[in-house]
């Protein structure tokens, strides 16, 4: 990765050696891999969930997509992290790459596009900092305030306490989830 140590309260959830704390939607263990210290997803691995469940989170986050210079849109590099399993921030090759507003690597996927275009090339590392804070919620699981998130991309501000919308879900404490894209059209 490209990054610093990690603060010495955060809690590391990929430990660089294996995918210990990283399951499937059904529990089972995660299709990707450690190497080399990064986490390796290839087509077919499948979503990974943190066992560790959270509500609101401070997340650092690095990433790198490969060139996939035969691949245009939403083909290249598309992933995200969703928030509580819930909320997705999208991953994807956003560099000479057009799409969609709200598809392109910053958004807050199908709600809010970036403000910017932040993203680097295609081969680079590049980091999402995020500042999730769920929404406040009553005894019956009805929102009561607003959830929302503050993202940098690559120290950029992207997202500025962007509201969220209101998923069922969201006020019990959930897995944050790498989506495995799976890269073909259609899928």
């Amino acid at each position: 990765g490209a990054g610093a140590a990690p603060p010495s309260d955060a809690v590391v959830l990929f430990n660089g050696k294996d995918m210990t704390g990283w399951v499937k939607q059904n529990g089972e263990a995660s299709g990707c891999v450690a190497v080399r210290g990064e986490m390796a997803c290839k087509t077919g691995a499948g979503d990974a969930y943190t066992t560790a469940k959270w509500r609101g989170a401070q997340i650092h986050l690095e990433y790198f997509i490969p060139a996939m210079t035969e691949q245009k849109g939403q083909l290249k590099g598309n992933s995200g992290i969703y928030l509580q399993g819930l909320t997705e921030l999208q991953v994807l090759d956003g560099y000479q790459n057009p799409t969609y507003a709200t598809g392109v690597v910053g958004a807050v996927y199908n709600q809010y596009p970036p403000l910017v275009n932040a993203s680097r090339r295609p081969e680079q590392w590049q980091s999402y900092d995020i500042v999730y804070h769920a929404p406040k919620c009553n005894e019956r699981g009805q929102e009561v305030e607003p959830g929302w998130v503050t993202v940098l991309l690559n120290g950029v501000l992207v997202q500025d306490r962007s509201i969220l919308r209101f998923r069922k879900g969201m006020c019990e404490a959930g897995p944050q989830m790498l989506q495995a894209h799976s890269g073909f059209p259609g899928a």
